[in-house]
C-alpha cells in the first residue's frame, strides 16, 4: 500500500462542516472561518519511545495524539475545530493503522473536529497534530494575567499518569485496579475543552499540565512576573498516590505529583470573588476543580509540605532535552 492508498483508507473522510471548502486530497486545505472570531492554532509531536512506548495500544494512541492537541485549545479557552496529522511509520500494519485511527476519529467527533489534512512518510514512528480552533475575537486565556491575589486552580487529579509510567518502567508497583486506572490517564487523557470553553473571561491565566504541576505553572509565572505559594495538601490526588505519598516510596511519588507530566488538566488562576461561580462551573461539567495555593507579588515560587514548611528544591519537571 502506499501512501495515498493508505491515507485514503484510513484517514480520507468528507468533512462534517461546510466551514471547510477544501479538505484532504489537494495540496493543502482551505476553510472559512466565520465573522468576528479569532483562530487559534497549536502542535504537538509524539514520538516513540519519548512519549510512548513501542508496544503502546494503538486505539489509545490514536486518542493521545489528538488529545494532547484539544488539551491546548481548552487551555487557551477555544473551540477545536480542525486538524491536520503528519506521521512517520515503519510500515504499513493495516490493523495497527485501523485502531489507531479508530481512537482518533472517536475523539475527533466526541468534539467536532474535522481531520482536514497531513503526510505520510516511512520513518521511526513520529505523530504529530496541528490543531486550529476558534474563539471569540479577543477572548483567548494566555499565561500573562495571573494577579497578586489570585486562587490557583487545577482540574482533576495529579499524578496518576506518571505513576503508571513508573510501574511500566519497573520502578514502583500498584494493586491491579489502581494500575488500571493510572494507565487510562497515562494513555487516554481526558481533554478539559468545555471547561476551557467556561473559564473565558473568569480565569486570568491558564495552562495545561503536561510537563508537570511545578514546571506549566512556572511558565505562567514567569509570563505574568508573579509568584505562587502552594500547598501539597491542597493538591487533589487519587488513593494511590496519597498512599504512595505517606509511605517510603515519598520521593517517588512526591516527584510524579509535582513534575511528573502527561496529566493534560488545567492550571488556572481567577480572582477570589469567583470562587463560587467555578464551584458551580466544575459541578455542572462533573470536572473537579481544586484550589490549591495564591498567587503572590513577590516572584518567589514555594511549594509547602504537609506541615507547611517550604520544600527545599522542587521537583524538576519533564524537560524534553533532557538526558
Amino acid at each position: 500500500m502506499n501512501e495515498f492508498a493508505l491515507i485514503d483508507r484510513y484517514f480520507r473522510r468528507a468533512p462534517r462542516d461546510a466551514s471547510v471548502q477544501i479538505g484532504i486530497g489537494d495540496d493543502g486545505a482551505v476553510i472559512r472561518p466565520a465573522s468576528g472570531v479569532d483562530i487559534v492554532v497549536s502542535v504537538d509531536m509524539l514520538v516513540e519511545g519519548r512519549h510512548f512506548l513501542r508496544d503502546a495500544d494503538p486505539r489509545r494512541l490514536g486518542h493521545k495524539t489528538l488529545a494532547v492537541n484539544l488539551s491546548d485549545m481548552a487551555a487557551m479557552g477555544a473551540t477545536p475545530r480542525y486538524a491536520l496529522l503528519a506521521g512517520a511509520l515503519p510500515d504499513a500494519q493495516h490493523e495497527w493503522l485501523a485502531a489507531f485511527a479508530a481512537g482518533l476519529f472517536a475523539l475527533a467527533d466526541r468534539y467536532g473536529v474535522d481531520l482536514i489534512g497531513g503526510d505520510t512518510t516511512k520513518g521511526a514512528r513520529n505523530l504529530c497534530v496541528t490543531i486550529l480552533g476558534e474563539l471569540p475575537h479577543g477572548t483567548a486565556l494566555t499565561r500573562r494575567g495571573a494577579k497578586a491575589g489570585d486562587d490557583i486552580y487545577v482540574s482533576g487529579t495529579l499524578g496518576d499518569a506518571a505513576l503508571a509510567l513508573a510501574v511500566l518502567r519497573q520502578r514502583t508497583t500498584l494493586d491491579a485496579d489502581a494500575l488500571i486506572s493510572a494507565q487510562t490517564r497515562l494513555e487516554a487523557p481526558e481533554p478539559r475543552v468545555s471547561l476551557g470553553d467556561r473559564l473565558r473571561q473568569i480565569a486570568s491565566a491558564a495552562i495545561d499540565i503536561s510537563d508537570g504541576l511545578t514546571g506549566d505553572l512556572a511558565h505562567v509565572l514567569e509570563a505574568s512576573g508573579v509568584g505562587a505559594d502552594v500547598d501539597v495538601v491542597s493538591i487533589p490526588r487519587s488513593r494511590a498516590m496519597s498512599e504512595k505519598l505517606a509511605s517510603s516510596e515519598r520521593d517517588l511519588a512526591l516527584h510524579c505529583l509535582l513534575a511528573g507530566g502527561d496529566d493534560y488538566e488545567l492550571c488556572f488562576t481567577a480572582n477570589p470573588a469567583l470562587r463560587d461561580r467555578i464551584v458551580a462551573i466544575g459541578r455542572a461539567l462533573n470536572v473537579p476543580v481544586t484550589t490549591i495555593g495564591t498567587i503572590t507579588a513577590p516572584r518567589d515560587f514555594v511549594v509547602r509540605d504537609e506541615a507547611g514548611k517550604p520544600l527545599a528544591a522542587l521537583p524538576q519537571a519533564f524537560d524534553h532535552f533532557a538526558a
